[in-house]
């Protein structure tokens, strides 16, 4: 069974192509558009995921959309009525249902050559579903609590689920307008970080304060004795004017959350280009241990429900790393899983499972240790690229000797770009599409900022880590492929490795298994061999841009940048 899955018109759009039960491949819109967060019907994905696998749309048996317009349509009337929302509101919200519901008007317009000879049925998934299909069909447990938190789809910002063989039961909801995600969106927005997505800024500037607020922030959100939450209502405008999303020209963009009642209870909202005061930095500690709060009680209300040691989390609440990081030393699971992409972008790989697994009642087989189902270059295209640039060019028929001056290249200060196989499905570059330096320096973050980045100085950057050394560097051990937690750098490690232990002694690590990733991981071994130390310093393979792609788009960047070495599958470029 082949079986094509969306998330469209919301941002992170993405398609996934998964055939009897295995991911073949997937990639967010972003990534070809090179507009970050892209929204809207995802074509060019879509195109890639078919041409990848040599197949057209008449070989595709399913559609599915990871949204159903009309799960929870009797309460979205309601509110609306209730809430008396502007009639220009309501209006976008029926045509974007209209969208959802119509997609293959989409598919006669982009695809019009192969529309006449498609056969697929079109299946809508509700949002949420979509999201924990995403987690346990391809976590290693036969049964798990399943947990999704987000902003919100299909009017739900929270569903709980318990998971067992292909089958999950959905056991409660959080229902619109209470949404967690809304409560980050709304402190990030006024801690003037107003992208779409910018709520990983928030959590980067935490520990660089104290959570001196946290009985003013509880003010805004309350624990309810069901294991849930409810937002007090008067700190945000989304009731009176909806949650308003628009995506011109594919960019997302989400209007003002907090109201004024907010502004008088936390002061003047701070200007984008003003300087972070310490007010602002121990009020997003604040913020961040509030929401740790509110996670880890419905975490421990739905084990004590399920009766499960396992957790698996997703939803945009699910790429909080740092409250990830401490969910098994603050509730009674033992295990957690997170996929790759556990944003909104993963519910094109949910809405497939979710159909093949629930739907078809199909067994799993799918256990996920990888991330890597996008785009791959071929030998001749990467030559082709730098032929056709004049760039200069060494190719190694020997990786050894490649890894070797590569890390010797690392060991001197440089910074390096890593492009290998395919391309990371998720927000984190995880070895694929990289830029690497010596996590030993003090001055590396500064040299990266100053090279290339150009990002805020507060955010940390992740070491990456051999597997079997986890237990030697960090006070919790586990498995985290995917740089989906964060953890405490023991003490004693952290003046050797300065430039990933970000200023509370934690580290986004990503641990490097030699079985799914061989070649990043005798990269970090060879580099242990010289130094002594088992990590690289990791961050994604960008500038102020979604992550690179093709290799065109990888060497734009290197020649735009002042990055010293490009390293693209066997091939070596380095500045004269």
């Amino acid at each position: 069974m082949k079986i094509l899955g969306l998330n469209a018109y919301h941002g992170d759009a993405s398609a996934c192509l998964l055939i009897d039960g295995q991911v073949v491949s997937a990639t967010e819109e972003e990534r070809i558009r090179r507009i970050k967060h892209w929204a809207g019907f995802p074509s060019e994905a879509i195109k890639f995921c078919l041409e990848d696998a040599g197949l057209t749309l008449k070989d595709i048996d399913v559609i599915t959309i990871s949204r159903d317009p009309y799960a929870n349509f009797g309460l979205k009337v309601i509110s609306a009525l209730k809430n008396r929302l502007s009639i220009g509101n309501i209006k976008d919200r029926v045509s974007n249902i209209r969208k959802a519901g119509n997609i293959e008007d989409e598919f006669r317009l982009h695809f019009s050559d192969q529309f006449s000879s498609m056969k697929a049925k079109f299946v809508n998934v509700e949002h949420h579903r979509s999201h924990l299909a995403s987690a346990f069909f391809v976590s290693p447990f036969e049964e798990s609590a399943v947990l999704s938190i987000d902003g919100f789809g299909d009017f739900s910002s929270v569903m709980t689920s318990y998971g067992k063989g292909n089958q999950l039961t959905v056991l409660d909801k959080v229902n619109y307008p209470h949404s967690l995600g809304v409560f980050y969106t709304a402190f990030t927005q006024y801690l003037g970080f107003p992208h779409y997505g910018d709520e990983y800024k928030v959590m980067g500037l935490a520990p660089y304060g104290k959570a001196l607020y946290k009985e003013q922030v509880r003010q805004v959100i309350e624990l309810t004795s069901d294991g849930l939450f409810k937002l007090n209502l008067n700190y945000f405008n989304h009731t009176r004017n909806g949650v308003n999303m628009t995506w011109t020209d594919g960019i997302p963009f989400v209007d003002t959350m907090y109201s004024n009642q907010f502004v008088k209870s936390f002061g003047p909202a701070r200007g984008k280009e003003e300087e972070l005061s310490q007010y602002h930095k121990d009020l997003a500690a604040s913020v961040q241990a509030v929401t740790e709060e509110v996670i880890f009680h419905m975490a421990e209300h739905l084990r004590l429900k399920t009766k499960s040691e396992n957790l698996c989390l997703a939803g945009g609440v699910g790429q909080n790393s740092v409250a990830n990081g401490k969910i098994i030393l603050n509730t009674g699971f033992k295990n957690l899983y997170i996929p790759p992409a556990a944003h909104d972008a993963g519910t094109s790989i949910g809405s497939a499972l979710y159909y093949y697994h629930q739907t078809e009642k199909n067994k799993r087989t799918l256990v996920s240790k990888t991330g890597y189902y996008g785009y791959k270059a071929t030998k001749e295209e990467i030559e082709e690229t730098l032929t056709r640039n004049n760039v200069a060019f060494q190719y190694f028929e020997d990786r050894e000797a490649l890894i070797d001056i590569v890390t010797d290249r690392i060991i001197d200060g440089q910074v390096i770009g890593w492009y290998q196989g395919r391309a990371e499905f998720g927000p984190r570059a995880l070895g694929h599409r990289s830029i690497i330096a010596d996590p030993r320096r003090n001055d590396a973050k500064e040299i990266l900022n100053l090279k290339i980045k150009r990002r805020e100085s507060f955010r940390p950057f992740a070491p990456s880590i051999l597997i079997e050394k986890v237990p030697d560097y960090f006070e919790q051990t586990d498995e985290v492929p995917f740089m989906e937690k964060v953890f405490i750098i023991k003490p004693e490690m952290r003046d050797k490795i300065p430039a990933v232990t970000h200023v509370d002694g934690t580290g986004r690590l990503q641990s490097v298994d030699k079985l799914n990733e061989p070649i990043y991981h005798r990269l970090i071994e060879r580099f242990n061999e010289k130094t002594g130390v088992p990590i690289l310093l990791n961050t994604s393979f960008n500038e102020n841009e979604p992550i690179v792609n093709t290799p065109q788009e990888a060497l734009d960047c290197y020649l735009r940048t002042k990055m010293d070495v490009l390293v693209m599958d066997n091939f070596y470029i380095a500045r004269a």
